[in-house]
């Protein structure tokens, strides 16, 4: 960074670090220690909608990479489009496996990246619920390096439990790398891991 950056107050963007997600099974047993909230098992990675035969490469890739794992039932990753224009990869297990989860997470952030679709990559998300059946996303941004809190409350309207995030935050911050501009802390309306 030079001079000109430090007077105009630009700051380096923070270099994603896909191992971050290796954090969130430890971050899940404090989760619920202190809030009682579990995995659902689901989870997400979230980027800008790509077209053309690179990218359905990269999907059948990934596809087949997770499809290798003789513990899961099912297909492994499907693909989604949201009301907004975004794709999801999304991945289901059994909420015992979250580690196995995370890996599959892991698996196709790298694999996006390293086929050069590291800057269409948004975030991924693992879900969770507690026993009233409130949902939570533990939100991993790409772009940021960090993590952060989403609680949608329940019905059609589009609103969330801000309290809740924020009790979150203060249980997870010394498990993961949160998020400390809330402005970052995007709403992810329908989000399909949810």
């Amino acid at each position: 960074m030079g001079l000109l950056d430090i007077l105009l107050g630009r700051t380096k963007p923070v270099a994603p670090n896909l191992d971050q997600l290796f954090a969130l099974p430890s971050a899940a047993v404090t989760l619920e220690a202190a809030a009682s909230f579990t995995p659902t098992g689901r989870g997400a990675v979230c980027f800008a909608t790509v077209e053309g035969a690179a990218f359905e490469q990269t999907h059948r890739e990934v596809q087949a990479l997770l499809d290798a794992d003789a513990e899961r039932d099912g297909p492994p990753v499907e693909l989604r489009r949201d009301d907004f224009g975004y794709s999801w990869l999304v991945s289901e297990r059994v909420p015992e496996q979250l580690p196995q989860l995370v890996n599959d997470l892991h698996a196709v952030n790298s694999s996006m990246e390293v086929n050069g679709f590291g800057p269409q990559l948004l975030c991924s998300l693992a879900g969770f619920q507690d026993t009233a059946g409130r949902s939570l996303a533990l939100v991993y941004l790409y772009k940021r390096g960090t993590f952060y809190p989403f609680a949608p409350l329940p019905g059609a309207e589009q609103r969330r439990d801000n309290a809740l995030e924020l009790r979150v935050k203060a249980t997870l911050s010394n498990d993961l790398r949160i998020e400390q501009d809330l402005n970052r802390w995007f709403p992810l309306w329908g989000a399909p891991s949810l």
